[in-house]
């Protein structure tokens, strides 16, 4: 089901096949990932399905929203993901977003960020989202900046050592 589209992508509810399970599975074990997301621990084909099923899934039956598969209008390509997660230990939805780093670096993440938030104050009627950023990354922390969402202190999220910067946008008036 398509949610998103923006001149060069297409946002979509992320399946349990085997096409999505593989794409998360090497999005979720590139180098990139895991210095700046973290290591979840995901190294089969099954373990990627079971957290498709139990992480974006779940969102989109308990929130109405979740991650999305990013895929190029063009070709279909399955590119990374991005879209909102439900923390309880943050103030609004968090924005979130991965690219394969094979397509890092040609403006697919802003894009795509874009086209999530347009979604996120058009569809779904959110005013204030938030973000949660890993201090060392730099990339992250520019489109963040592109997107208008401002340093609001920092953040630990349970169960988690790592400190995280927290980043808020502006709130749109409805």
């Amino acid at each position: 089901m398509m949610l998103i589209e923006t001149e060069r992508l297409r946002l979509r509810l992320l399946r349990d096949d085997d096409g999505d399970a593989a794409a998360m599975l090497e999005l979720l074990n590139e180098p990139g990932f895991h210095r700046h997301i973290g290591d979840r621990g995901i190294r089969t084909l099954e373990q990627a399905r079971e957290c498709i099923r139990n992480g974006p899934m779940v969102s989109y039956e308990r929130h109405g929203y979740g991650m999305y598969a990013i895929e190029r209008r063009g070709d279909g390509a399955w590119l990374g993901n991005a879209g909102l997660v439900h923390r309880a230990a943050l103030p609004h939805p968090d924005i979130g977003y991965a690219l394969l780093e094979r397509h890092a670096g040609q403006g697919y993440a802003l894009e795509a960020a874009r086209g999530l938030l347009a979604h996120a104050r058009g569809t779904l009627g959110l005013g204030r989202l938030c973000a949660i950023v890993a201090p060392g990354n730099a990339r992250s922390i520019a489109l963040l900046h592109k997107l208008d969402f401002r340093a609001n202190g920092s953040v630990r999220l349970p169960g988690k050592d790592e400190t995280l910067l927290l980043y808020l946008n502006k709130p749109t008036s409805r």
